[in-house]
């Protein structure tokens, strides 16, 4: 099977920016050719494909495969390094101060802290779960992210998932806080909702968060316990990516319940069913902790307790505790 390769040079993602060139090493990817096979399908001269077949070279895209001598005609083959690419390339603000990358699961205490640290560090936050969160920061594409992703075989909370998806690099597992989960549902709950189960009745308008976050996949779990499957749920065709987003549907009658924190029940005037209580993790490499030492510095401050302290359902026993694993 022919691999996919990711690349992450910015000055390659630039020369692969002319058509030309992308068409070239397009065409190379198919089948090796020759300067004039280029030219005869692309309708320019030979001169012109070698110009951008050095180019493609010194960038180390294309190589030489061989050579054939047929009397006294010499001809070179060329072919793509590579049978497929993945173009990816963060682009962070140009600042004194370091910037850095949050993608994991959303959390309101996390929004607080990013303003607190403004002076110190720019933290740019990419709410897409739990589970893709942690993809991303092992693809490099962020340098840290934040889960609650439990192991219902054991109980446990992030570390299976950090030990398979990093099995050979050391990470950091640092608890952030541990918080309420629960039914957020409208004022006064005109529809009486109780318990899990009952967003499953007929003409109840449910929010469910995206896949791969930790709150959708809790979801799933139980109602995989009740034997129905996640696409029971209606509509399912109303998904978001933050409690925030899916307290203020319901706020504004768009939505009659979904399943998201007690602080953002709380911040919107909702109802709140309290369900779990679940531990949530920020992650990031070891070579990453120096440019966030501020964040885990602020972890351990009053001043942050303090601010935790007002978001309900929201606890800071062990926050700043580094998890062994």
């Amino acid at each position: 099977m022919k691999q996919v390769e990711s690349l992450r040079s910015f000055g390659n993602i630039k020369l692969l920016a002319d058509s030309r060139r992308m068409e070239i090493l397009q065409l190379l990817m198919a089948a090796p050719a020759t300067l004039t096979q280029l030219a005869r399908t692309m309708r320019q001269s030979p001169a012109w494909v070698r110009h951008h077949i050095l180019l493609l070279e010194s960038a180390q895209l294309v190589e030489r495969t061989e050579i054939r001598k047929t009397g006294k005609v010499t001809e070179k083959f060329y072919r793509a390094k590579a049978d497929a690419l993945l173009l990816r390339e963060v682009i962070l603000p140009k600042t004194k101060k370091p910037a850095v990358i949050f993608a994991g699961s959303h959390d309101l205490a996390l929004e607080g802290m990013a303003e607190h640290l403004q002076k110190h560090v720019t933290l740019l936050s990419l709410p897409i779960g739990s589970l893709d969160g942690l993809v991303n920061l092992r693809q490099g594409l962020c340098q840290i992210s934040g889960a609650h992703l439990l192991d219902t075989e054991n109980g446990e909370y992030n570390i299976p998932f950090v030990r398979h998806l990093f099995p050979d690099r050391a990470v950091v597992i640092v608890t952030l806080a541990h918080r309420t989960q629960g039914l957020m549902l409208a004022k006064g709950n005109p529809k009486g909702l109780k318990k899990v189960a009952d967003i499953l009745r007929p003409k109840i308008r449910f929010v469910s968060r995206n896949a791969g976050s930790g709150t959708r996949l809790w979801l799933d779990t139980e109602l995989s316990k009740l034997k129905l499957p996640a696409a029971t749920v209606k509509p399912l065709d109303r998904v978001v990516k933050t409690h925030s987003e899916a307290a203020a549907l319901i706020a504004a009658d768009k939505a009659d319940a979904a399943i998201g924190l007690q602080a953002a029940a709380y911040r919107y005037d909702l109802d709140f069913i309290p369900l779990f209580e679940e531990r949530y993790d920020l992650v990031l490499p070891r070579e990453n902790e120096k440019p966030l030492r501020p964040l885990l510095d602020h972890l351990q401050t009053a001043k942050f307790r303090t601010g935790l302290r007002a978001l309900r359902g929201y606890s800071s026993a062990h926050s700043g505790e580094q998890i062994p694993h």
